[in-house]
């Protein structure tokens, strides 16, 4: 009887730790997650900036080509 009271006795240290390992794993999903949507919220923003520069300079380079032509 000994014997199986240190086995349930390890089997509950062994569930905790993995218990605890299993939680960590999802704190660190999570917050990956965030980072991601957050990170792909900023990368739309810098296209957008990208695409209206882009406009801006085409227009300006008309306006020089008319301008010296």
């Amino acid at each position: 009887m000994a014997k199986k009271n240190r086995f349930t006795e390890v089997g509950k240290k062994v569930g905790a730790a993995l218990g605890k390992a299993n939680r960590e794993a999802h704190i660190q999903a999570r917050k990956v997650s965030a980072a991601s949507k957050i990170a792909k919220e900023e990368l739309k923003d810098i296209s957008k900036q990208v695409e209206a520069t882009k406009k801006q300079l085409e227009k300006s380079a008309k306006r020089l080509k008319a301008a010296l032509g």
